[in-house]
């Protein structure tokens, strides 16, 4: 009874990918929603930090937006005194997402928002940009008519948004963006900093992952972001790196653009009916990812090995159970937003910051796939991800 049980649960789970997609393009805007993941708290007393457990020394590959070295954010904390002073200047804050609804997204919010409420700033906005930069220009409006005295974004598009974000700089507000930056800001007069995942580190860990899981040998596809996007593109990059420097018998042999998720099912299709003996793809997050994994099923390819960058609950059950996907280099998107909080602290108390600020990942396969979910969400997977892992 109980097989049954989580077998109807995991078909739910996969008959519900389409839907992941959908959610993102018609939100309302609020990206304050229900979500699989539930609100975590940071620690009541004591400094406000990232997690302790991430590896403070752990090498970050990646460079920033401008070639930057990475300052790990385990480095940065606000002590009790801090946090006492930031609190007498009743601040307000806004997040201004590129899109909401999904795993990281829901992960980054609730970081922001715990640390936030540490530091007794008051959220007054969350928005859903959609995907659409008309759509977060739109929020960024919105948001700046509550008058915050921080915003903390990811860019849906570094070009067409960066008028906005310049307005809301010379406005006095204090700007804090995750992974990518608009064009023609400068750190330290426009925004505050950047702060993202070790994204190269994470690609290098999905070719990894690949080139093991074929034994050095085949035929692959890629997945990438037709979009500038600084991150992914360091993804892709990674990841082809690794292949063909580590796996010189492996081929990549079709590559295709996505502009938003909904279009990976379609992209790996017309991939898969081109390359019939495909044998892996790599998709350049995990929405898309399960695009490729609806395209595979939909084409009779069973054993395609797919891989990708972060945790989110849909691949975390694939790895778990088994399935095509195989592993994925993942964020730990709670403590990045922990750490963008913290650097909004920094800059609110006039003290130094760097312009690129990195949390470093994960390699996560089906050995380890639990523990990963417990450090990037700070509590434990599922009750059917961890069925499945058994």
């Amino acid at each position: 009874m109980k097989k049954v049980l989580y077998i109807i649960t995991t078909l739910l789970l996969i008959s519900g990918l389409a839907l992941v997609g959908c959610s993102q393009e018609s939100s309302s805007g609020n990206a304050d929603k229900e979500s699989k993941i539930e609100k975590v708290a940071v620690s009541k007393t004591g400094p406000l930090t990232i997690n302790p457990e991430i590896p403070g020394d752990k090498e970050i590959v990646s460079k920033g937006p401008h070639g930057e070295d990475a300052v790990n954010a385990s480095e940065f904390q606000l002590s009790e005194e801090d946090l006492a002073k930031i609190k007498e200047g009743k601040y307000k804050a806004a997040i201004a997402m590129h899109y909401a609804g999904n795993d990281f997204s829901t992960a980054i919010i609730n970081g922001l928002k715990a640390a936030f409420e540490r530091m007794g700033v008051e959220v007054v906005a969350v928005t859903d940009g959609q995907f659409k930069p008309e759509k977060q220009i739109a929020d960024i409006e919105t948001i700046l008519a509550k008058k915050p005295d921080i915003i903390v974004s990811l860019p849906v598009d570094p070009v067409s948004t960066a008028e906005a974000f310049k307005k809301a700089a010379q406005a006095g507000v204090k700007l804090v963006f995750m992974d990518s930056m608009p064009v023609g800001l400068e750190a330290g007069k426009d925004y505050v900093s950047v702060v993202a995942s070790d994204n190269y580190g994470n690609g290098a860990a999905a070719g990894k992952i690949m080139g093991e899981q074929l034994g050095g040998k085949g035929k692959v596809g890629v997945i990438f972001h037709d979009v500038d996007f600084f991150v992914n593109n360091q993804r892709r990059e990674a990841f082809e790196k690794t292949i063909k420097e580590k796996y010189p018998d492996i081929e990549i042999v079709a590559s295709g653009g996505i502009t938003t998720p909904n279009d990976a099912e379609k992209v790996a299709s017309g991939m898969l009916q081109r390359n019939k003996d495909i044998d892996g793809i790599f998709a350049i997050w995990d929405v898309p990812a399960e695009g490729v994994l609806s395209a595979a099923r939909s084409s009779g390819k069973e054993d395609l090995v797919i891989t990708t960058v972060d945790l989110g609950t849909n691949v975390a059950l694939e790895i778990a159970s088994g399935g095509n996907v195989k592993g994925l280099g993942a964020q730990l998107p709670f403590d990045q937003g922990v750490a963008q909080a913290i650097l909004a602290g920094y800059s609110l108390l006039g003290k130094d910051v760097p312009p690129f600020v990195s949390v470093p990942g994960l390699s996560v396969t089906k050995d380890n796939v639990l523990e990963a979910w417990k450090m990037a969400y700070r509590q434990d997977a599922p009750d059917v991800i961890q069925d499945a892992a058994k």
